[in-house]
C-alpha cells in the first residue's frame, strides 16, 4: 500500500541517464534548429531521448538566456549600467528628494535597486562628493568679473563659508571651515581668484571677519553692506513690537472702563477714574509712538530705492541726508533699545548706499543702449523693475498683490509707444531688467540658499561634510529652475551664457570620471 502511495505522489523523476552533457546537446540542437527554422528536429529529439517536446523547449530557452548573459555584447557595460543606475537613485533621492540616508535605503530596497544598504549609500555619496570641487572654475582665457555675495551658514557650531553670484544664483564656493576669521575669508576669495573669478564689488553683512577680510583682500573693491541686515533686520522687528504694545494698552483702557460701574464709594470711583485716565494717556502715547515709528521705518526703507516716482535715478547724497534725518527723529521716541539700534545703523550709513554709485554708471549707459526711440518708456521700465524687486521681497499677500499691480501698471504705460511691436517690448523689458539686476544691494539670495542647504544639514543631524557640500553645489548649479524669474534656466547657463544639454546627474558622472576614470568600475 505504501509503495503504491509513493508511486502516485511522485510526479517527476530526474532521469540519471540524461546527463548534463546530454541535456546540453539537446538544448544546443533545439536552439540551433529554432534559429535556423528547421522543422521536425524538436520532435526527433523528443522521440530519441523519450522526453516531452515541452522539456526540449525548456532546455533550449534556458541555454538561450544563459548564452545572452555570458556571451552578450559586453559584461562590463551591463554591470556598469547597473552601478550607475544605483547611483542615480541615490543622488535623486538625496538631492532632489532631500531624503535621509535611512529613507533612501528603504526606498531603494522597495524598488529592488542594488547597493541599498545604509552603509553602502553613505560611503557612495561620500565618495562621489570627494571627486567634486568645492570651487567653481571659470576655465576661460579671460577673468570672470562678478559681484560677490558672501555670508556664513552654520552646521551646529561649524561655519560654512558661501559666496554666490547674484545674477545667475550660481554657487561660486562652498567651504566647510573650522573657524570664520579674517584669514579664512581671505583664503576663500583667493581660491576664487585662482580659479579665474574676481569680484566687481562685495555684498555682505557687517560681520567683523567679513569686513576685516574685505579691507585686506579686496581693498580695491567697493564693499556694499547688506541693506536688509542694516535696516530691516535691525529695525523691522520694532514695528510689530510697538504695535503689540499699543494694542495691549488699548485693551487695558477697556478693562479700566469696565471697572467703573462696579465702584460703590466716591473714593473708589475717583481712584478708578484716575486709573482709566492714566490708561488712556498711556494708550495714546504708545499708539502715537507705534504710528510714528512705522512711518519713519518705512521712510528709511523708501530711501533705499534707486528711482523716484518719475523713474529718475535718485541722488545718493539726498538719500543719505534723508536717512540721517529719519534716524535723528527715531532717537526722539525715547525707547532705549531703539536708540541703541539707531546708533548701529547710523555708523553704517556712509557705506550703505554704495550701490547708488554702481547705478550711476549702469543706468545712463543702459538708457543710451535702448536708444532715443524708446526713451519715453525707459523711466517706466525702471519703475516696473523697482516694483518687481519689492514684489520679490514682500512677505504678505496684500503687499505682493499691490507690488504686482504697480509693476503691471508701469509696464502698460511703457508699452504705449511700442504697441505695434510687442516683440520689441519683450526684448526691451528683458534687457532693462537683466541689466538693472546687476545692481545688488542685499545678500538676501544667500539667505535663500540657506533655505536650500539647510534641509540637507538637518537630515544629517548637522553632521555635514565637505563632500556633501560639493554635491549640493554641483546639483544647485546645474539643476533647472521650474519657477521664478530664472524659470527654464540653470544657474550655470546664466553664469556662462552657454546652454546646458545634459541632466545634472550625467554632468556629475562626467566630473567624477575626470577625477577618477575607474570610479564606477571599482564600485562593482
Amino acid at each position: 500500500m505504501e509503495d503504491t502511495e509513493n508511486k502516485v505522489s511522485t510526479k517527476f523523476i530526474r532521469r540519471p541517464d540524461l546527463t548534463p552533457s546530454i541535456r546540453l546537446l539537446i538544448a544546443f540542437t533545439a536552439l540551433q534548429a529554432r534559429e535556423n527554422k528547421t522543422w521536425g528536429v524538436i520532435t526527433g529529439l523528443a522521440r530519441t531521448y523519450a522526453v516531452s517536446r515541452t522539456f526540449v523547449y525548456l532546455l533550449a530557452t534556458s541555454l538561450a538566456v544563459t548564452s545572452e548573459r555570458v556571451f552578450g555584447p559586453s559584461l562590463s557595460p551591463m554591470v556598469n549600467c547597473d552601478i550607475r543606475q544605483s547611483y542615480r537613485y541615490m543622488l535623486s533621492f538625496r538631492l532632489e528628494g532631500r531624503c535621509s540616508i535611512g529613507a533612501i535605503s528603504t526606498m531603494m530596497k522597495r524598488f529592488g535597486v542594488k547597493r541599498s544598504s545604509v552603509g553602502t549609500i553613505s560611503q557612495s555619496v561620500h565618495a562621489l562628493g570627494g571627486c567634486l570641487p568645492s570651487t567653481l572654475s571659470w576655465g576661460g582665457e579671460s577673468v570672470k568679473l562678478v559681484v560677490f555675495l558672501s555670508d556664513e551658514l552654520f552646521a551646529k557650531s561649524r561655519p560654512i563659508l558661501v559666496t554666490v553670484d547674484p545674477h545667475s544664483s550660481a554657487l561660486l564656493r562652498v567651504e566647510l571651515s573650522d573657524t570664520r576669521n579674517i584669514d579664512d575669508w581671505k583664503r576663500h576669495w583667493e581660491c576664487l581668484r585662482d580659479n579665474g573669478i574676481q569680484a566687481v564689488y562685495l555684498v555682505s553683512d557687517e560681520g567683523a571677519a567679513l569686513t576685516g577680510a574685505q579691507k585686506e583682500a579686496l581693498a580695491d573693491v567697493v564693499w556694499q553692506p547688506d541693506t536688509y541686515h542694516a535696516i530691516a533686520h535691525r529695525l523691522g522687528k520694532y514695528v510689530n513690537l510697538l504695535e503689540h504694545a499699543a494694542e495691549t494698552a488699548g485693551r487695558k483702557v477697556a478693562e479700566r472702563w469696565n471697572t467703573l460701574d462696579s465702584a460703590r464709594s466716591e473714593a473708589v470711583m475717583d481712584t478708578r477714574i484716575a486709573q482709566y485716565e492714566n490708561a488712556c494717556r498711556d494708550a495714546a502715547r504708545k499708539s502715537d509712538r507705534a504710528k510714528d515709528f512705522s512711518y519713519l521705518y518705512h521712510c528709511l526703507v523708501d530711501e533705499l530705492r534707486l528711482f523716484d516716482t518719475h523713474g529718475e535715478l535718485r541722488d545718493r547724497q539726498v538719500a543719505e541726508g534723508n536717512l540721517e534725518t529719519a534716524l535723528d527723529v527715531l532717537d526722539t521716541l525715547g525707547v532705549e533699545s531703539i536708540t541703541k539700534t539707531v546708533s548701529k545703523v547710523r555708523r553704517i550709513v556712509p557705506q550703505l548706499l554704495a550701490y547708488f554709485e554702481v547705478a550711476a554708471e549702469i543706468v545712463p549707459e543702459l538708457e543710451r543702449q535702448v536708444g532715443a526711440s524708446v526713451r519715453e518708456s525707459f523711466p517706466f521700465l525702471c519703475l516696473a523693475w523697482q516694483w518687481r524687486k519689492s514684489l520679490l521681497k514682500a512677505k504678505h499677500v496684500d503687499a505682493r498683490h499691490e507690488c504686482a499691480a504697480r509693476e503691471q501698471e508701469m509696464l502698460d504705460i511703457a508699452a504705449i509707444p511700442l504697441t505695434e511691436d510687442p516683440d520689441a517690448l519683450c526684448a526691451l523689458i528683458e534687457q532693462v531688467y537683466g541689466t538693472l539686476d546687476e545692481i545688488v544691494q542685499s545678500s538676501s539670495l544667500v539667505e535663500c540658499l540657506n533655505s536650500i542647504i539647510r534641509p540637507y544639514v538637518n537630515t544629517t543631524r548637522n553632521h555635514v561634510t565637505q563632500e556633501m557640500l560639493n554635491l549640493i553645489m554641483l546639483y544647485h548649479n546645474h539643476r533647472r529652475y521650474t519657477a521664478g524669474k530664472r524659470k527654464g534656466h540653470t544657474p550655470m547657463e546664466l553664469f556662462t551664457g552657454k546652454p546646458q544639454k545634459h541632466d545634472w546627474i550625467e554632468l556629475l558622472f562626467e566630473e567624477v570620471e575626470k577625477t577618477q576614470p575607474d570610479f564606477f568600475a571599482a564600485s562593482q
